[in-house]
């Protein structure tokens, strides 16, 4: 495992290649081509926007105007990580032909997933950008130190579990449709569509169990980086966070090769 692992570096090329072909080929034929990167997220953005900002507007945080700039701190790293998921369960399953040749470095799958859905979060960030200029809601450039920080502990965390799913996916279709069920779930139980203020007032007592989903403490470092006015308090937390993205990279490597050898007679 620690020498397939240590291989990954070399690989770099492949995958390179890898990404620029998954990003081609999605919006081949399309009249905007890449503009849907930035129209994806905008549309989304419009529509969670009308909900909660028009008919459950009584149900907001105050503390969270301008909502649309507060929702898109949470929604954009959202997008990447659920969209990530979802295309690395099926990787392989898409990629058989790839995975029947010999010495394909099968892992390279989902890792090119992840990073292909990060490009479009990047260009979101774009978008981010441009909102906060034009409000005036400025990060606080100290606290923006963080931000790198919380997207590499997401991009582990992701590679983590899109090892794992992508793993069994082969074997089990079913967990395909599980896991954008469960999406749907997590993402109602994320403090995205309000804040983490108002989960933990609900929740009183018992808010510990918000902060038992991982992605939580993602989140909400994002909003308190991009929306909240500083200094970032969630060091200790996001580190921890970090921690437990390096067990489950290295527990989702473990399964992926262990599996390895059955991956080309069950694609």
């Amino acid at each position: 495992m620690w020498r397939n692992l240590a291989q990954l570096v070399q690989y770099r090329p492949l995958i390179h290649s890898l990404v620029v072909r998954d990003l081609k080929a999605r919006y081949r034929g399309s009249v905007l081509g890449l503009f849907w990167s930035f129209f994806n997220p905008l549309l989304l953005l419009t529509i969670y926007s009308f909900v909660f900002s028009t008919i459950l507007k009584n149900t907001r945080d105050p503390d969270t105007d301008p909502f649309a700039l507060f929702l898109f701190c949470g929604l954009l790293p959202w997008t990447w990580f659920a969209t990530g998921l979802n295309e690395c369960a099926v990787s392989l399953i898409h990629s058989g032909n790839l995975i029947k040749k010999v010495l394909f470095p099968a892992e390279v799958l989902p890792i090119v997933a992840v990073i292909a859905t990060m490009v479009h979060f990047f260009f979101g960030l774009l978008i981010l950008a441009a909102f906060q200029i034009y409000t005036g809601h400025l990060p606080d450039p100290v606290d923006l130190l963080w931000f790198p920080v919380v997207v590499v502990i997401q991009f582990v965390f992701t590679v983590g579990l899109g090892l794992i799913l992508a793993a069994l996916t082969v074997h089990f279709r079913d967990i395909r449709d599980l896991v954008s069920n469960l999406l749907t779930f997590w993402f109602f139980a994320t403090p995205i569509v309000y804040s983490y203020r108002m989960g933990a007032g609900a929740l009183g007592e018992h808010s510990w169990i918000l902060k038992l989903n991982p992605f939580y403490h993602l989140a909400v470092a994002y909003q308190e980086i991009l929306f909240f006015p500083g200094p970032f308090n969630g060091g200790r937390s996001l580190l921890a966070i970090g921690a437990l993205s390096v067990l489950l990279f290295i527990a989702g490597y473990w399964l992926f090769d262990r599996l390895r050898d059955s991956f080309a007679e069950a694609v």
